[in-house]
């Protein structure tokens, strides 16, 4: 009796996480994690009665302050609670409540694609801060001689960290390392000032994480993605440095170059212009043959050439590529069906 007593006694006290900032849920599940040990989310959802919405958002508040970590085994992801000693030191250290965000979560869920737990330790190296993350970026710079990949999620780069990367980002394009970055559009204004001369620069609004790929052999994101001065995490694994270039070239292929137009500009031979300019105005094929001392024929045939250049089938769709591209008026266009070969 008096030995179950003393392991009471002795038994850690869980931290209560609502007074700093945490929700109900979150709480309940630190402690049903501390209390059972690792919990997939299916068992915590089942146990708690706690629908995917508010468990999704829980679980992320639980990473986001420290209190929980996400590992894979196999296609299940399991939660584990972070020790209770340590988690009262963190949640004393903290400032106010824990903000998650869609960036967080779409960091956590791109980085938990990882399998950060089946790479061999040696190839995870931890950077503990921003300036430790810094000098490590500077060395793989100066280091890179084929391709320098980069995701970048602030809103707004600080006009430190844009004075620190725009003299690697020259050297690399001077050096004639291909440099590709992903960034937000800007709040205001035109592409980022600080993109190189010869670099390549895309904008979209889907960016999960910030990230550095070093010639396909390192990777680099940031530990915590709301607290840049938590440092990095620095990763040489070959299927997780290719997993994190394959994400990269997805979005890539979706994203905006925002130096080039929406609708590449469209040249038309003196002839082409002529006779859509007619055609435009109302004028038959017969009509417009006839004011240029042109047969229909040739009329037909070089309306035909002119589609085939453009990869459209008929009148209607030539109409709406000249006129996206501001070649030639878009209203007054006839609609006429693709002429045959016995008319060319």
């Amino acid at each position: 009796m008096s030995g179950q007593v003393l392991a009471r006694q002795s038994a850690p006290v869980v931290p209560v996480l609502g007074r700093w900032g945490l929700s109900p849920h979150a709480d309940l599940i630190y402690r049903t994690l501390t209390m059972r040990g690792p919990q997939t989310c299916a068992m915590l959802a089942r146990d708690l009665d706690i629908d995917g919405g508010r468990l999704a958002a829980a679980t992320d508040e639980l990473s986001a302050a420290g209190a929980a970590r996400l590992t894979c085994r196999g296609r299940e992801r399991w939660w584990h609670a972070v020790d209770v000693h340590r988690v009262g030191l963190l949640m004393r250290q903290r400032r106010g409540p824990v903000a998650v965000t869609e960036g967080y979560r779409r960091h956590l869920a791109a980085v938990a694609g990882l399998h950060l737990e089946r790479v061999d330790p040696a190839t995870v190296r931890r950077l503990p801060t921003r300036e430790a993350a810094r000098e490590r970026i500077a060395a793989l710079t100066a280091a890179e001689r084929r391709e320098h990949l980069a995701i970048n999620t602030e809103e707004q780069i600080s006009a430190e960290a844009a004075a620190v990367a725009a003299p690697q980002d020259r050297g690399l394009v001077a050096r004639g390392v291909r440099l590709r970055a992903l960034s937000l559009p800007p709040r205001a204004g035109g592409p980022r000032d600080a993109v190189p001369a010869g670099a390549e620069y895309r904008e979209t609004t889907d960016l999960p994480l910030k990230l550095m790929i070093f010639d396909r052999h390192t990777a680099l994101f940031p530990a915590d993605p709301v607290r840049f001065d938590a440092g990095a995490v620095q990763i040489t694994d070959a299927d997780a440095v290719a997993h994190l270039t394959q994400l990269f070239h997805r979005i890539w292929r979706t994203a905006r170059d925002p130096f080039r137009q929406e609708v590449p500009p469209i040249e038309l031979t003196a002839r082409e212009q002529a006779i859509l300019t007619l055609l435009t105005d109302g004028y038959s094929e017969e009509a417009a043959g006839e004011a240029l001392g042109l047969s229909r024929r040739t009329v037909v045939y070089t309306l035909r050439a002119l589609m085939d250049r453009l990869g459209v089938q008929n009148r209607f769709q030539l109409a709406l590529v000249l006129g996206a591209a501001r070649a030639v008026p878009l209203p007054g266009v006839p609609v006429i069906d693709t002429p045959t070969p016995e008319e060319i």
